[in-house]
């Protein structure tokens, strides 16, 4: 099966026919040139996951699909084996046929925080950049978006959006393993550009604001989540080594600073719509993913700091249009 037939034309109707060109000779290279010792025991375990019809399809307020009953005679554990092979699992949760798949993060908190400060995704075209397994997507198809195309660099985050597309065969959203350097600059097509806990582990953090802009239709909104740090617009913090144990985290700014950056580079509208602490309840190790996790980061005697003293994670949400 080709996962991105129908992605093709899609791309050639919004009028990129060059970059559906491109796709269709360089994805299939992608995945052969970024494989590993994993993929063919994760693409045995997609194939080898039970043929079943999904008896209810659930992406408003969740993302389930069928129920326990569709399994049948089929073995529930066999089923959580086959699941297991795509460990760790980080965005969710999913309730995949009765089976909940509890991932590191409470992805759908977040979405509950996003929600109400940006526009009605209904009828939209959405770019999902640094999308994960594309638990994020499903919430926007559920919310109405007409179309969305999810870019994610690992492989592994990919197979599990194919584990579930396998059952949803939804042909308006696509995960793709690229990056944002690898999209052509300055499409200019899509309606909502999503940017969430991308930015920061960006090395120039205003080259991936003018790559977001550059995706946007004019009018388009930017919904663009991130690490900041408290303080005023003279405030950046840059970690010397690493931060909360990532070894990639490059600009953490106040929430002034990531004002002025986005007016620096041309967006309008902009504002802060919300600020949370990160919980240990909000991201976890659990059964399915059982490496350190944010308990793991932060300072065992002081849950304000990191495991090396920085201050503990805090992220905003940001909205704001190209004009």
């Amino acid at each position: 099966m080709n996962f991105y037939d129908s992605l093709y034309p899609q791309l050639v109707d919004m009028g990129h026919e060059r970059w559906a060109e491109q796709l269709q000779a360089t994805l299939p290279e992608r995945l052969l040139l970024e494989s590993h010792g994993k993929l063919s025991g994760w693409q045995s375990a997609l194939q080898s996951l039970p043929d079943i019809l999904p008896s209810r399809i659930e992406l408003q307020d969740s993302v389930t699909i069928g129920s326990d009953a569709d399994l049948g005679e089929i073995s529930r554990e066999d089923v959580i084996t086959q699941l297991r092979a795509f460990h760790p699992w980080r965005k969710g949760p999913y309730n995949f046929f009765g089976i909940g798949i509890d991932t590191e993060w409470r992805s759908d908190w977040k979405w509950e925080r996003v929600v109400p400060h940006i526009a009605p995704l209904a009828g939209r075209r959405v770019l999902d950049v640094g999308c994960g397994n594309g638990y994020h997507g499903w919430r926007m198809r559920g919310a109405g978006a007409d179309f969305v195309l999810g870019i994610e660099p690992f492989l592994l985050s990919v197979q599990q959006f194919q584990v579930m597309q396998r059952y949803l065969r939804d042909p308006r959203h696509h995960v793709i393993p690229i990056g944002i350097e690898d999209v052509p600059p300055n499409l200019a097509c899509f309606d909502s550009v999503f940017s969430m806990g991308v930015l920061y582990h960006r090395r120039s953090p205003l080259d991936h604001l003018f790559e977001l802009k550059g995706c946007l239709r004019p009018g388009g909104e930017l919904i663009l989540e991130t690490l900041i740090v408290e303080g005023d617009e003279a405030t950046v913090f840059m970690p010397q080594g690493r931060y909360a144990k990532m070894r990639n985290v490059w600009f953490l700014p106040s929430i002034a600073v990531m004002t002025l950056w986005l007016q620096r580079c041309g967006f309008t509208q902009i504002a802060c719509v919300d600020t949370n602490r990160t919980s240990r309840e909000e991201q976890r190790s659990t059964e399915w993913m059982q490496f350190e996790s944010l308990a793991d980061f932060l300072d065992p005697d002081d849950a304000e700091k990191t495991i090396e003293g920085h201050p503990a994670p805090l992220r905003a949400i940001f909205t704001a249009k190209r004009p």
